[in-house]
């Protein structure tokens, strides 16, 4: 795991101290809310709907057990005793008052944590695979790669003020787990024809009001020439990226209106201009970051574990948690767990601080002292001995972290919506909740099978909506919430854009609606292997329509 060099520490120190002085003067009076509006953003705190909110970066999703606690306790000093993990991978308080906010930031700083560039205009925290450096199916580990993005953009005076927030993932496998495809730039590792690994490149993706998949505009990127390559595409968006229309003014837009053939053009040359500059990356230099990540000192175990296969034989619940929950590693005789913060009824995300000690708790005794964040919204524990699955199930179970629902229909991303955010339009933690009780039991979901549903309460589309299976949207209309439904969608390396099904629903229907596309669903398919995803892209939307709104 990455440590603070000396740089790190002095701007990171540097700028609690500027934030302080800040909010003195903001709570003096000497400034006011338009003033400060810039420099709170800065340091990664929003102004919602009741609280001001803080977002914490964790860099490509990778903590230790100490920061982990630092978390918990910060919640319950300064908070409500939780906080929520998003979709970047990161953390946001959604409580903490202003006068405390300098001294949550040093509380940060101790452990090697800072809310720098969680908002506004820049280059925000970089994502990765949250199985990076575990997964058997791994080409390579990408988290040395989005370190050294981190470290190039923290504070870049060129890139820190950005026609619009610019967003990297970073994957290392050939199943993308981090979505790049729907990142303004993304990353893929690959292999060429003489076995060097390398980037194919992605850019112009996004959500929001317009969503587009990505363009691959590159097949094979030497490492060494990532920085010189992002840098390209940077110069080329901070030049050209509209200013005049903040709706208009991400380089999805950009490659749309221009087209990905004449942006790669436009980029490639700029590549070639300044490719023997100094962002050269030199095989020491990266050498000397992927030591940071070095794999762990796993025992050599047997690859099949008698106690889990004991156990799975007489306890039906923990044979799911480990068809569900367990994935598999590159190391024979261990596994990646993956905690569920979804439990039925829950707010998907959301961790009590108890939660996050007890998780900690976990990571220091059964995963090398790390964690990892999903950007589905769950936590990880990326490097468990089999032998230890049982001890680490019962311990969850206690906890009620126990859900065995990865990649069920009750796994829900779902953003804060109307509960907290002033930009949302309706209420998406309730849609959740009704919607995790209404197909939580185990048996029902194990029978619909793979099922990504996702949620946003605008058009903002922070919860991903645009590439769930079925995704929801919560609007306003005519005063009242309502909720447009897409289908079809997927964040994977098949990556596309929902289908809109037709009319919205009401909170009240809604609900009832996504029951229908479900049932609707388990009749169309070819047979119980075939997902919700595969019998989509083979009937097409319309027997879904039909089915929705037949009920209607």
């Amino acid at each position: 795991m990455y440590r603070y060099d000396e740089f790190d520490r002095c701007f990171v120190a540097g700028r609690v101290e500027q934030f302080r002085d800040q909010v003195a003067r903001r709570l003096s009076g000497e400034m006011d809310e338009e003033q400060f509006k810039p420099l709170r953003l800065m340091n990664g705190v929003y102004l919602q709907l009741h609280a001001y909110m803080l977002r914490v970066a964790i860099p490509y999703g990778v903590l230790s057990s100490r920061q982990l606690r630092k978390l918990a306790h910060i919640s319950r000093r300064y908070d409500k005793s939780y906080g929520h993990f998003t979709t970047r991978q990161n953390i946001q308080f959604n409580w903490p008052a202003l006068v405390d906010c300098p001294a949550i930031l040093n509380e940060l700083a101790e452990v090697e944590m800072h809310a720098i560039q969680t908002s506004g205009n820049c280059i925000r925290n970089v994502t990765c695979d949250q199985f990076a450096g575990a997964a058997a199916d791994e080409i390579e580990d990408p988290r040395p790669y989005a370190e050294i993005l981190r470290q190039w953009s923290s504070l870049h005076p060129e890139y820190s003020f950005l026609p619009r927030k610019f967003k990297i993932a970073v994957n290392g496998a050939a199943k993308d787990r981090a979505a790049l495809q729907v990142h303004d730039i993304g990353y893929q590792i690959v292999r060429n024809d003489r076995g060097e690994t390398g980037f194919a490149v992605y850019i112009g993706g996004g959500m929001g009001r317009t969503p587009f998949v990505a363009h691959k505009i590159r097949d094979f990127l030497p490492k060494a020439d990532l920085l010189a390559y992002t840098d390209a595409i940077l110069r080329i968006y901070n030049l050209e990226g509209r200013r005049d229309n903040k709706y208009r003014a991400r380089i999805k837009i950009l490659v749309h209106e221009k087209g990905a053939d004449a942006i790669r053009d436009e980029v490639e040359a700029e590549f070639l201009h300044h490719r023997d500059e100094a962002l050269a990356l030199p095989q020491p230099e990266i050498d000397r970051i992927r030591a940071y990540f070095a794999p762990p000192p796993l025992q050599k175990r047997p690859r099949v574990s008698e106690a889990v296969e004991a156990r799975k034989a007489s306890d039906p619940a923990f044979a799911r948690f480990i068809a569900h929950n367990v994935s598999a590693h590159k190391a024979p005789g261990h596994g990646i767990v993956t905690i569920s913060l979804k439990p039925v009824g829950g707010v998907p995300g959301d961790a009590s601080a108890e939660w996050m000690e007890a998780i900690a708790d976990l990571a220091e005794g059964f995963s090398q002292d790390e964690i990892r964040v999903a950007h589905e919204q769950n936590l990880v524990l990326p490097h468990v001995a089999l032998d230890d699955l049982p001890q680490i199930f019962d311990r969850l179970a206690e906890l009620g972290l126990a859900a065995a629902n990865i990649g069920l229909a009750t796994d829900i991303i779902a953003c804060p919506g109307l509960d907290y955010c002033a930009l949302a339009t309706a209420r998406s933690i309730p849609i959740a909740q009704r919607l995790s009780e209404r197909f939580g039991d185990g048996a029902r979901a194990e029978e619909i099978g793979e099922l990504k549903i996702n949620i946003s309460g605008c058009i903002n589309a922070c919860g991903h909506h645009h590439v769930g299976h079925i995704g929801i949207l919560g609007l306003e209309k005519s005063g009242a919430e309502a909720y447009q439904i897409t289908l079809g969608g997927s964040a994977d390396e098949t990556c596309e854009i929902g289908q809109i099904a037709g009319r919205s629903f009401t909170s009240e229907e809604v609900v009832d609606a996504i029951e229908t596309i479900v049932e609707a669903y388990l009749k169309i398919r070819a047979d119980k292997a075939e997902s919700f995803l595969e019998a989509f892209r083979r009937v097409g939307v319309d027997p879904f329509r039909e089915a929705l709104y037949e009920r209607a």
